[in-house]
């Protein structure tokens, strides 16, 4: 199975400065989401229009949680959360998105897979700056998601280059970075090395 590379924005940056770092990015990434808390519904589409003004290709963008901006703009998916929608019933409405789960157990793992996501997060599992005072949930844990369920499983969390091997070792199906690629000093740069990490896929994690 092909391993995937999703780049998340952070929703610190400014519908211009967010595009731009998209189109430098996504011939290196699988998957973009676009998660933006504080931006209206009406911003969220100006940013999925300008990105497609730019080139960058549908099939590539995943809206989080606003199920009803991924259909209207004919996206590759929507990714939810335990706030969202609950993912069977954007399953059974909304075939043709793909649908994405942000999980933290194993129990919430195969709960999401039995209604139907096609991928899962899981995390977060190194310590990361956007989860402060919260332990990570390590490698161990990640692998046994990954042996529990039977779709995708990436890995989110404290990910950069150096760790990228050990996590692949565990069986994640891939990575997902949000600052590591858009606040990084060159988003294309970094992309561009995260692809090579995830493409030598060895490590030393058993």
């Amino acid at each position: 199975m092909k391993r995937e590379i999703h780049a998340i924005s952070t929703g610190r940056q400014s519908i211009e400065s967010l595009t731009t770092i998209v189109e430098e990015i996504h011939p290196f990434v699988d998957a973009i989401h676009i998660r933006e808390k504080s931006k209206t519904a009406s911003e969220i589409y100006q940013i999925v229009q300008k990105l497609l003004e730019n080139e960058v290709p549908l099939d590539k963008i995943i809206i989080n949680d606003r199920v009803d901006i991924a259909y209207v703009c004919k996206v590759q998916g929507i990714h939810l959360a335990h706030h969202s929608l609950p993912v069977y019933a954007v399953k059974n409405e909304f075939p043709g998105l793909r649908i994405g789960y942000s999980c933290h157990s194993l129990v919430e793992a195969r709960k999401a897979e039995k209604e139907g996501a096609d991928y899962l997060f899981f995390g977060h599992v190194y310590a990361t700056t956007s989860k402060p005072g919260l332990p990570p949930k390590g490698l161990k844990q990640l692998k046994n998601i990954c042996r529990g369920v039977n779709v995708p499983v990436l890995a989110i969390g404290g990910v950069k280059p150096s760790n990228i091997p050990d996590i692949l070792q565990t069986g994640a199906n891939g990575i997902v970075l949000m600052s590591g690629i858009f606040e990084a000093e060159d988003p294309k740069g970094a992309a561009n090395d995260l692809v090579k990490k995830v493409n030598k896929g060895t490590g030393g994690y058993t």
